[in-house]
């Protein structure tokens, strides 16, 4: 019994060994000439695959990277539209009316209009209108527009009307001649002055703030102690 387990050992040890011997294969190695051969087929597939890829580059070359010269010319017509409309800070207008009274316009901001080189479109511009008596008529508003040409000057936003006998008027939008020292505005007023306080639907103001009329429904409270002031 003892002789055929060692048998059997044996038998598996030699079974064992033959298959380690015989049954791991050896992978297959590739000569130098097999290694040309393989480098030759890939370039034969790589390079017409890179001649096709620079043929479509050059054509679609002029869609990725525009002209330059074109965009040259674009920049040539913007700038020339912009130059069209000049701007100034810190504008200011002066002239004599018809009479050989002066008046000044100034605002903030002025940009000529693209459409007619005599108007100009202000930012918080002001207004001085002298009287004939010495006195100054004053209007600002937010914006505004005015007309070298004719001296019309058109406000808009809040516009104040002072008088240096201290009285003021506030509405939302105002024409100005300034060649004749007129003013009017058919939008609703509130004013104020030293007889009392008014309410009125427009207003008109001639001969150089020398008369001021309120229009439409009007409502004036005049102070108890104005008796002096509307002398």
């Amino acid at each position: 019994m003892a002789e055929a387990a060692i048998d059997t050992i044996g038998g598996a040890k030699q079974a064992s060994s033959g298959t380690a011997e015989g049954g791991a294969e050896q992978p297959p190695r590739l000569s130098g000439r097999n290694s040309y051969s393989l480098f030759v087929t890939s370039m034969k597939l790589l390079l017409p695959a890179l001649a096709t890829g620079l043929v479509l580059l050059v054509i679609a070359w002029p869609q990725i990277i525009p002209d330059q010269r074109s965009l040259g010319l674009d920049f040539s017509k913007i700038a020339e539209e912009q130059a069209k409309t000049l701007s100034m800070l810190n504008a200011h207008y002066s002239g004599v009316d018809e009479n050989n009274q002066p008046f000044n316009v100034i605002a903030d901001m002025a940009n000529q209009a693209p459409d007619n080189e005599d108007v100009v479109e202000l930012q918080h511009p002001r207004a001085n209108i002298k009287t004939t008596e010495g006195a100054v008529v004053a209007l600002s508003a937010r914006t505004g527009h005015y007309n070298r040409e004719v001296e019309v000057l058109d406000l808009n936003g809040t516009v104040h009307l002072t008088h240096d006998k201290g009285f003021e008027i506030t509405t939302e939008t105002a024409r100005v001649d300034l060649n004749d020292g007129s003013a009017a505005g058919d939008t609703a007023v509130s004013g104020q002055g030293p007889a009392g306080e008014l309410q009125s639907e427009g207003f008109i103001l001639r001969e150089r703030g020398q008369i001021i009329i309120f229009t439409g429904k009007s409502r004036m409270l005049i102070y108890p102690d104005a008796e002096e002031s509307l002398r």
